[in-house]
């Protein structure tokens, strides 16, 4: 064999290792993404799974606010179903958008019926309530860690896939870009008003 022969062999053996390396990095931070967004799975079924104890609790208390206990339902509804969607799958941008909108009009709606459950000493001084409540506070904040997790996850990959020489893989390899899960909480929009008197 010659000498140019032994070259171009090697060469080739170099760009297969190299695009398998760069595939199966490719497939492993979607798995890690996928990971994480199972995470958020759990911590948001957990809280769908609490909801209609709460609305249940506040139903015998608020009975001039049906309007707020279904819409609250409703919300939960859709969540439900635009999460079900999203575990299909999670690299789906629509899927995701989707569920992000949905869970603002979940947060939404269970921001209503917290302040509401204020003009309600009764309801407020409930201990199921009181519990339910914190059950429910504990858990987005454990949904707000796993979302971060998630969203970390999702840039990770994305940056590595759009990464030349990468972008040739991920192509070749059909890798899809990944959407973040974005919720809009209105609150955080607000401006801050502070007083000093």
């Amino acid at each position: 064999m010659s000498i140019g022969l032994i070259v171009f062999i090697a060469v080739i053996a170099l760009l297969v290792f190299w695009f398998i390396a760069i595939y199966n990095r490719l497939v492993a931070l979607r798995n890690r993404f996928k990971n994480a967004f199972a995470q958020i799975d759990v911590q948001l079924k957990r809280r769908y799974d609490l909801i209609p104890n709460l609305v249940e609790t506040a139903k015998g208390y608020m009975a001039h606010e049906r309007q707020t206990l279904e819409a609250v339902v409703a919300a939960r509804n859709a969540a439900v179903s635009a999460l079900s969607r999203a575990s299909q799958s999670p690299e789906s941008g629509e899927a995701m958008r989707a569920l992000g909108g949905a869970e603002t009009g979940l947060s939404s709606a269970l921001g209503r019926l917290f302040a509401l459950s204020e003009s309600y000493p009764d309801l407020k001084a409930n201990q199921t309530m009181a519990s339910l409540m914190e059950e429910i506070t504990s858990t987005e904040n454990k949904i707000g860690f796993a979302r971060q997790s998630f969203n970390d996850a999702v840039m990770t990959y994305n940056t590595a896939r759009e990464k030349f020489p990468n972008s040739i893989v991920a192509g070749m390899g059909n890798f899809q870009p990944a959407e973040l899960l974005q919720i809009e909480n209105p609150e955080e929009r607000k401006a801050v008003k502070v007083s000093f008197s």
